[in-house]
Formats: structure tokens, C-alpha cells, sequence
């Protein structure tokens, strides 16, 4: 299994993840969310940072089902999903995973003919603090 590589602008949403919480970056100074993070805010070219908690809800915006030829690692679990998912709380940010039926589940473990265009979706972590999406409403 891949692991993320990390930055300084980045790390802290990994640290976050690794106790269960989903954070964004947002500016402390005018209050925009963003993501990916970076250091300075698009809106108003401030330096302030603050990570945000959010509920992790959301809706599937996009998705694909890639299949072979993949990297080796995730080869053996092709067919499977990666979703894009909007936020309910900060609805221009948009997270990138996959769809699965429980927390840890192999990336097959959903049908693909379960995913919908505006399906609303709830965060999960894997027990290496990696975020997955359940469906709200299985």
C-alpha cells in the first residue's frame, strides 16, 4: 500500500487524519478554506493559517473506476473507485478517495454500480489514519 507524501503545508492535515479528524486549512485572517493546503490564501494573499475541523460529509462530485495497467500495489484490487468529494461544510473544497463499506475495507469492497453522482458520503479512517468514504445511506 502507497503511503502519502508529505510537505510542510500538507503534514498537518496527515497528523490530523492520524487521530480521526478531518481538518482543512482555511486563512486566519479572512476565513477562506483551501485545499490543497499552501501558505499563502489565494483570496487574500495572507500568510495566516488555521486548520479547521469539518463534519465530513459530502456528496460524490466525481468519479472514476480505473482498471489495469495500475501500479502493482493496487493492481490486485482493480476494478475499484476513486471518488472526488465536494464538502457540505466548505463546498469548494474538494477531497479525492475512495468509496468503501467500512473503514479499512479493500477498494473493491463496493460495487461500482453503487456509485452515484450526488451520493452523500461520511469520512471513515483505516487504522494507519488514511480518510475513506462510506455511503450515508448503504
Amino acid at each position: 500500500m502507497l503511503t502519502p507524501v508529505t510537505d510542510a503545508d500538507g503534514a498537518p492535515f496527515w497528523q490530523y487524519a492520524a487521530h480521526r479528524e478531518l481538518r482543512v486549512q482555511a486563512c486566519a485572517d479572512c476565513g477562506e478554506p483551501r485545499f490543497p493546503p499552501r501558505p499563502c490564501c489565494p483570496h487574500c494573499q495572507s500568510f495566516a493559517t488555521e486548520w479547521r475541523q469539518v463534519t465530513g460529509r459530502g456528496r460524490i462530485w466525481s468519479y472514476v473506476i480505473p482498471h489495469p495497467p495500475l501500479l502493482p500495489d493496487y493492481a490486485e484490487q482493480a476494478p475499484y473507485n476513486v471518488i472526488v468529494v465536494e464538502l457540505t461544510d466548505a463546498p469548494r473544497i474538494r477531497l479525492v478517495g475512495n468509496l468503501v463499506t467500512e473503514a479499512g475495507a479493500p477498494l473493491n469492497s463496493l460495487s461500482p454500480d453503487r456509485l452515484r453522482i450526488g451520493a452523500r458520503v461520511q469520512v471513515v479512517f483505516t487504522d494507519t489514519g488514511l480518510p475513506q468514504w462510506i455511503l450515508e445511506r448503504p
